[in-house]
């Protein structure tokens, strides 16, 4: 990353609901996601770059991401200061459906650096759009988690196995996928 470029960081959907690993699968991979989250945000509040938290309002009732419902809220470990953006959204991607592209775009934004949940859904549809509307992205490989999912056959897959096979889909055509320490050596 040049210095010329002002990073912003785009955590995506880091919500209490999300810690109901039974609700999403039974087993989640990367328990180090939010800590690594944390340590990459410490760093843009200290560096005064921009920041932008993404909260998922599940349009179904029963999920515990639904808004009203407790695990609709951010997680303590990133929750957001009184003078950060927060972006609501509906669906899998930031972008749609929200004002995050003309918020990036007046800022001048080039760059972003996304993290949060999960790899294969929010992430990867947030860091896919973000590559195909021209921003350099950055996805934290060490910063995301996934969990098991089973497919229409009945075979499991584990959640270490899907969140590898989305990192290396999604790296070098939509974003560079790097880790939490070589992050901050380049910003």
């Amino acid at each position: 990353m040049n210095s010329d470029s002002k990073p912003a960081l785009l955590l995506i959907d880091i919500q209490k609901g999300l810690d109901d690993i039974d609700y999403y699968g039974g087993h989640r991979n990367n328990l180090m996601a939010e800590a690594n989250a944390k340590r990459i945000l410490d760093f843009w509040r200290n560096q005064k770059l921009p920041i932008f938290h993404v909260k998922h309002n599940s349009t179904n009732p029963n999920s515990p991401l639904a808004k009203g419902q407790p695990g609709n809220e951010f997680k303590d470990i990133v929750k957001p200061l009184a003078n950060e953006t927060i972006i609501e959204k509906q669906v899998n991607s930031a972008f749609i459906g929200t004002d995050l592209k003309q918020q990036l775009d007046k800022l001048e934004i080039k760059k972003v650096v996304i993290v949060g949940l999960t790899t294969d859904h929010c992430v990867s549809s947030s860091t896919r759009m973000a590559g195909n509307l021209g921003y350099d992205a950055y996805l934290v490989a060490d910063g995301t988690a996934t969990f098991d999912k089973v497919s229409v056959d009945g075979v499991k897959f584990t959640a270490e196995m899907i969140h590898e096979v989305e990192l290396a889909s999604l790296h070098n055509e939509f974003a560079t996928v790097i880790g939490t320490d070589d992050l901050l050596k380049i910003i």
